[in-house]
């Protein structure tokens, strides 16, 4: 077993390292949300499982993405950074990111629910022809049974977008890591992490591809896709290469590498 996931994930990384992959794969959303929109406003995709909000990918996977996201990099960080340094102050600036990942993740996402919440109003009936206004929020209107219709910001738009650019910079020292200083088994652990992270990864894109084409409509879509990069990019490509904070997923030099090597 050992050996064919040595090979997954020498391929894996062997993709990673393609220079126009790694410089254009944020990219990626903002097409996906274009061509989707399109396809959406057209009626060009007929309807699909996927298409139903029930599908078993967006109840089991979609629906808890951030805590898939952190079940898998926690260990994956303390496993991939330890072989940079065993510093409990590196190791614990390294795990930060994903204080500040989740503090972003909460901070968007609940403002999109206050947002729905502060523009809606709760209807009797999925026509929308009687209101009733002893309910002012989503959570209370749905649990009375009845129908909630606010601006809603595509939440899933935003958090699979930020949540797969997060472990893409995440798994960026893979590329780098000393095996030779850890066990079998803890370079088979950190070896099956880092293949599923790319799973994870493939999957966070397809379903966002799913949502482009079947759900909310495109400024929805967009504004939730621009606050996935933006949480992004302020925070590995503006704060984090600034001495006060978590600081870059770290990466040997070229020429360190071959020194090891």
């Amino acid at each position: 077993m050992a050996a064919v996931v040595d090979v997954m994930v020498g391929r894996l990384l062997s993709l990673w390292r393609t220079p126009a992959l790694r410089l254009y794969f944020p990219g990626i959303f903002v097409l996906l949300t274009v061509l989707g929109s399109v396809l959406k406003e057209l009626e060009l995709v007929p309807e699909t499982y996927f298409s139903s909000r029930r599908n078993l990918l967006n109840l089991y996977f979609v629906k808890v993405s951030w805590g898939w996201t952190l079940l898998l990099l926690t260990p994956f960080i303390l496993l991939s950074n330890s072989s940079f340094s065993r510093s409990a102050s590196f190791l614990g600036r390294r795990l930060l990111s994903l204080a500040v990942a989740t503090s972003v993740w909460y901070i968007c996402t609940e403002t999109f629910f206050y947002i729905e919440d502060v523009t809606g109003s709760c209807f009797e009936t999925a026509s929308m022809e009687v209101i009733n206004s002893e309910f002012t929020t989503k959570a209370a209107c749905r649990r009375a049974g009845f129908h909630w219709w606010g601006y809603d910001i595509s939440g899933h738009s935003f958090i699979l977008s930020y949540s797969t650019l997060f472990i893409v910079e995440e798994m960026a020292p893979m590329a780098s890591v000393k095996t030779a200083g850890l066990s079998p088994l803890l370079r088979l652990v950190l070896n099956l992490l880092y293949v599923a992270l790319n799973l994870i990864v493939t999957l966070w894109v397809w379903m966002f591809a799913c949502t482009s084409v079947y759900f909310h409509d495109v400024v929805q879509k967009w504004l939730g896709t621009t606050f996935g990069l933006l949480g992004w990019y302020l925070t590995y490509r503006v704060w984090y290469l600034k001495p006060l904070s978590p600081g870059l997923p770290p990466q040997r030099h070229p020429k360190e590498k071959k020194q090891h090597a």
